[in-house]
């Protein structure tokens, strides 16, 4: 069954209109939050709606990671060279359908955009964490988050870290910090803020977006805009959604999203001729890591071969998972390179004394392992990797026995994704049609657009709160200029 599109309202048939202001933003995590912040401060009368009782949306999951660079003070204080250009180059290879344009302005903007979210009140650490980690537990402002020192991107751009880590420790919260420092500048400039409010129809007047419906408990009526930003997150929570676009998911996966990341506000650009993007393509991850250590091993498939380089960062490693028989898939480790996670997503199988033993155990084929693990050994001892080119720091023979086994198979590892396809929007964030011309009046940022990198094998950390930030600023000030 395929999820509701809200039918569109005529503004011949608004009898009333409870507000009229120049621009409407739905949604108060991170995206719609910079959108309302700029609409007002290029002086538009500003209103936001948020269906919750507080603001953060799903930014207050996030671990606080921002993707920016081309030169930050973060990157110059810890020593890491990097320019718009390269900037540019990386993120063009790692995105199945480039957009030019949007790629260019974020890379061109990005050291500016840094500032700007400074100024908010608050001030990335100009430290360096060398680990590999999912989300590091600490507060250094700058370290690796995608595939950069991966290859191929190693050779198609220069590397250079570019996840700008929000100082607070641990894995959420960062976000939900630079929310609450939003709140606090729409404040500064009373800009009203209706919570427990939720948007449930678009307003048209001869083709144009011109308001909202709304809804609170009982209370229901109309609000008259002359821009309206749908900020409202995705829809890894819409079952009806998840199934027709994201089948994959299925049972097997731990969904990070809120309550609210239904998929409404992508259903109600859709409702006014809105074109989607993207909607098949997830972000899927169970890091093996950290400790960082564990990706000297090798990964291999059910038939004992290597399909990865496992240097790779968590999701696209992941993503290679989902491609292999039955999604199965297991990281080997000898004794002298094993360390147990502390929180273990892919849980420890079993250690044995001879390979015989464990490809038994694996029910891998005879010999094929042991053919998979002779090869990388001899080339890990040269420090090469003709097959998938890993990283010469992670390359260790792996012949010190016994051998021990993590399950990274779908269904035995704990899987966990969100939804990474959205509304087709333009560089700055209107809602497109599929003829690619703008929806006037309609604008979308943040989870519930389509990102710039549209699947898990090419997905970097801190890209939704790096783009969603940045695309919401430019949909608030294009907004404002409507007015």
């Amino acid at each position: 069954m395929k999820a509701e599109i809200p039918e569109v309202v005529s503004a011949a048939d608004v009898t009333s209109w409870s507000h009229e202001v120049d621009v409407l933003v739905i949604g108060l995590g991170v995206s719609g939050g910079c959108a309302a912040v700029e609409a007002a401060e290029a002086g538009a009368n500003v209103l936001v709606l948020e269906r919750s009782a507080v603001s953060g949306g799903t930014s207050a999951l996030a671990g606080g990671h921002f993707y920016l660079g081309g030169g930050t003070a973060v990157q110059q204080a810890t020593g890491h060279e990097d320019s718009a250009a390269e900037m540019e180059k990386y993120l063009t290879a790692v995105s199945r359908e480039p957009e030019p344009d949007k790629i260019h302005a974020y890379c061109v903007d990005s050291v500016d955009h840094f500032n700007w979210l400074e100024s908010l009140g608050f001030q990335f650490e100009r430290t360096y964490y060398p680990e590999k980690a999912v989300i590091q537990p600490q507060t250094q402002g700058l370290m690796f988050t995608g595939n950069e020192k991966v290859w191929p991107y190693n050779t198609m751009a220069k590397p250079a870290p570019r996840g700008h880590k929000v100082p607070v420790p641990g894995d959420t919260g960062g976000a939900k910090l630079v929310t609450d420092l939003l709140v606090k500048r729409l404040e500064a400039l009373k800009v009203p803020i209706e919570y427990e409010v939720g948007a449930r129809q678009l307003v048209v007047d001869d083709g144009r977006v011109v308001g909202v419906a709304w809804k609170r408990l009982q209370e229901s009526g109309f609000i008259k805009a002359k821009a309206v930003v749908i900020a409202a997150g995705g829809f890894v929570m819409n079952e009806e959604m998840v199934a027709e676009y994201v089948p994959q998911f299925g049972s097997k996966f731990y969904t990070l999203g809120n309550t609210y990341d239904d998929g409404l506000g992508i259903r109600m650009g859709m409702s006014v001729g809105g074109a989607v993007k993207h909607m098949d393509q997830p972000f899927i991850t169970a890091p093996v890591y950290p400790p960082s250590r564990l990706l000297t091993g090798l990964v291999v498939n059910k038939e004992g071969k290597r399909f990865v380089a496992e240097d790779s960062y968590h999701s696209r490693t992941s993503g290679y998972v989902m491609d292999q028989p039955d999604a199965a898939a297991f990281l080997i480790v000898d004794e002298a390179h094993m360390e147990r996670p502390d929180f273990p997503l892919c849980p420890f199988i079993d250690g044995w004394e001879t390979v015989a033993e464990m490809e038994a155990a694996l029910g891998i084929p005879v010999g094929n392992l042991q053919a998979t693990l002779d090869e990388y050994n001899a080339n890990a001892a040269k420090k090469e990797d003709p097959l998938f080119h890993k990283g010469a720091e992670w390359l260790e023979p792996q012949d010190n026995g016994p051998w021990g086994a993590f399950d990274m198979s779908l269904g035995k590892a704990l899987y966990s994704g969100f939804t990474i396809g959205g509304l087709a929007t333009s560089v700055d964030a209107e809602v497109l049609d599929a003829a690619g011309n703008a929806i006037p009046g309609l604008y979308a940022a943040g989870a519930g657009a389509a990102n710039l990198v549209q699947d898990s094998k090419g997905y970097a950390s801190g890209s939704q709160l790096g783009e969603g930030s940045y695309f919401g600023r430019r949909a608030g000030r294009h907004a404002a200029a409507l007015t």
